[in-house]
């Protein structure tokens, strides 16, 4: 079945929208026009200590004032965790993930005693305390209410996957997946029944996402989710990775670094017009 060409903008509702949420938001929405199909809007908010009510309604507002149109009714995640935990329950039942009781600084030691741990594209990979952990010790743990993640074996995941795992790249062409670069990722915690990967993965799936467009910073993820399709049966769709825009001092704009709002631009007279024209020559 072919389906009807779709991409996806996925702000995170932690802070207000600058110049690069703009920016990759347009690279979606001229992709959809591109191809004769639709932008959805995305709202990932599954760190709930960090999503706030107002700034998922000012990403609507500033979103509408740059002129973009989306279908209702937009898919926030924290209302989908029973869509996650399913899946996540698959992979479960087929002996690909298991408990981790680690904590960060017990990571970090760990690591800090082999100084040959191998390293992936976000750090040191994590080194496999818990992988080998007793199952009965591992249940006890978790009834006792010990803190956990829940993490791939990225070793099984791969023999389990099928052979030739690649992605569809819009600038580099045909990639070879390889999730082993990032080892066991964590899936899941105790308290939230989804990740970054897992969550992106299921989402891009349910609402037959043809082009995942995202920005330079999420190519190498692509990898793991690539992985996770995979196992879940998923038909992937082709990426679109942007560049990355960046302030005057060559640092990337982020929400952290204090980088200029869209609204800021709107209260100081800027129109959508101004904006847009600001941005054309960086696609």
């Amino acid at each position: 079945m072919i389906l009807p060409p779709r991409t996806r903008f996925a702000p995170s509702p932690t802070g207000y929208l600058h110049l690069g949420h703009a920016f990759a938001a347009l690279a979606a929405a001229r992709a959809a026009d591109r191809l004769g199909g639709t932008m959805l809007l995305r709202i990932e908010d599954i760190d709930q200590s960090r999503c706030k009510p107002e700034f998922e309604a000012a990403i609507y507002e500033d979103l509408g004032w740059l002129g973009l149109r989306w279908p209702e009714p937009v898919r926030r995640q924290s209302d989908h965790f029973a869509d996650y935990a399913a899946e996540l329950a698959r992979l479960d039942d087929a002996g690909l993930i298991y408990p981790c009781f680690c904590t960060r600084a017990a990571i970090q030691r760990e690591i800090a005693q082999s100084p040959s741990a191998p390293h992936g594209p976000d750090g040191p990979i994590y080194p496999g305390v818990c992988r080998d952990l007793d199952p009965r010790e591992a249940t006890g743990r978790r009834a006792a209410g010990e803190a956990f993640a829940l993490r791939l074996d990225s070793a099984k995941a791969r023999v389990a996957a099928s052979p030739d795992l690649f992605f569809e790249d819009e600038t580099r062409g045909r990639i070879a997946a390889q999730p082993e670069k990032f080892g066991d990722v964590v899936l899941a915690r105790k308290d939230t029944p989804t990740s970054y990967h897992l969550a992106v993965t299921v989402d891009d799936h349910l609402q037959a996402v043809t082009l995942a467009t995202r920005g330079e910073d999420l190519f190498e993820a692509t990898h793991v989710h690539r992985l996770l399709q995979d196992l879940l049966g998923y038909t992937p769709p082709r990426y679109a990775h942007h560049r990355l825009l960046t302030n005057p001092g060559g640092k990337r704009y982020a929400k952290r670094e204090g980088a200029v709002t869209l609204r800021a631009l709107r209260d100081a007279g800027e129109t959508p017009e101004q904006v847009i024209a600001r941005l054309q020559p960086l696609g």
